[in-house]
């Protein structure tokens, strides 16, 4: 099974491109990070971020560059896919991405407001024949958690 689910920061605005003609795939940085701890001996661990680089593909590239920016907190679901090509020097260059099939926003709703766009509450998959409007709902139940035991 290849399955990854991701939650973190995107480092900067999605580079959307467009082909065959409504068809679309958009490329983002998303940093996870691993919070430090310090061991029983007192040896300090620092925080160590991560950074990957996401795909999307058709509606959900759509989806991305309509919503997504520097700064929003992501939930990312997909597959990893490794390949590699042959740079203009002929030197071998190995690439690891993120396929994303499935995202939720995770970013508060007023930060999003403030900068002038509307946030969906919705769930986002990859699902070419699937807009924002008939997504799966997810409530949004961020305030009435107790979120103190997560590690994120």
């Amino acid at each position: 099974m290849n399955k990854v689910m991701l939650i973190g920061y995107v480092g900067k605005d999605p580079d959307v491109r467009y082909y065959d003609a409504d068809q679309a795939v958009a490329q983002f940085s998303l940093a996870t990070t691993e919070r430090g701890y310090v061991l029983q001996n007192g040896t300090k661990v620092p925080d160590h971020t991560d950074w990957h680089t996401v795909l999307a593909w058709s509606g959900l590239a759509k989806i991305v560059e309509k919503y997504v920016h520097k700064g929003d907190r992501l939930y990312v679901e997909g597959r990893i896919r490794y390949r590699s090509y042959d740079d203009h020097k002929g030197q071998r260059r190995y690439v690891t991405e993120v396929l994303a099939e499935n995202m939720e926003l995770l970013s508060p709703k007023v930060n999003a407001q403030e900068a002038g766009n509307s946030v969906p509450t919705e769930s986002t998959t990859g699902n070419s024949n699937q807009n924002m409007n008939d997504s799966q709902n997810v409530s949004d139940d961020s305030d009435n958690e107790d979120n103190s035991s997560l590690p994120f």
